[in-house]
């Protein structure tokens, strides 16, 4: 018996990992996060699994489910929004597992960032400019550990990405303004790579108010940094006539082949 923790994607459904799909079929048991998870992205289940939604439980639910596959000796696809790693709620999902002896997989998945720079048409990290990305959030109920509040991430001035902060708008704003200047470019991201996708555009000067009118209150993300606007960058070297690749290139297909 396993539990596979797998990340659904950003919410299309044809985001999420064909290994990720395969495993959604292959499990008598699917165990996914209903306010976040699209059902389209459980289809593949099959007729029989029993499909249960999350989002309404408690950890010690989630356990008893954990365990009651144990017993019977029935695989798990336990299914998150996203990538797990990244805001997935899994680490304490986990550390049960561990204790009660239950294997476990992890499936990354496609995060709701690269969707959101997807959208935006945009790379996060160009060359000269910007080759770091800070991913973090703006402290809420949850309390940022010591060096970790938004304020002192600003300094380094990388290109930042803000999950579960779009509520905070007017302290993101407070916080990065004096060390990006107001100038710097911001989107929001709201349900990246879903149907119901919307993206605000604006500068840390207008872009509370931008949101406000907007009435986006969930499910965002925003990015914030030059890299957004800015063409005066440098070519990647990857490409230099002069760069020598380590690996011999792969030989060409033909049609047929």
């Amino acid at each position: 018996m396993k539990v596979y923790i797998i990340g659904a994607g950003p919410g299309d459904p044809e985001l999420i990992t064909k290994k990720g799909a395969r495993l959604i079929s292959e499990c008598p048991i699917v165990l996914y996060t209903g306010s976040l998870v699209p059902v389209e992205v459980l289809n593949t289940a099959a007729p029989d699994a029993k499909v249960l939604d999350s989002a309404g439980m408690t950890l010690d639910d989630i356990v008893d489910i954990f365990l009651e596959a144990q017993k019977n000796d029935q695989d798990v696809a336990r299914v998150h929004t996203g990538d797990p790693a990244i805001y997935g709620s899994t680490a304490e999902q986990m550390r049960r597992l561990r204790e009660h002896g239950i294997e476990y997989e992890i499936v990354p998945g496609v995060s709701s960032f690269a969707a959101s720079a997807a959208a935006l048409g945009k790379e996060l990290t160009l060359p000269e400019l910007s080759q770091t990305i800070i991913v973090t959030r703006m402290e809420g109920r949850t309390p940022m550990p010591e060096g970790e509040k938004l304020a002192d991430l600003a300094r380094h001035q990388s290109t930042m990405v803000l999950f579960l902060s779009i509520t905070l708008v007017k302290q993101v704003v407070r916080e990065l303004a004096p060390v990006y200047g107001e100038d710097c470019p911001v989107a929001i991201v709201y349900k990246a790579s879903m149907p119901e996708q919307r993206i605000i555009e604006g500068t840390l000067a207008d872009i509370e108010e931008k949101w406000k009118a907007a009435g986006i209150k969930s499910q965002s993300i925003i990015i914030v940094g030059r890299v957004l606007t800015s063409e005066d960058f440098a070519d990647s070297r990857l490409y230099a006539a002069d760069f020598h690749h380590k690996f011999r290139p792969a030989a060409p297909r033909t049609p047929n082949q």
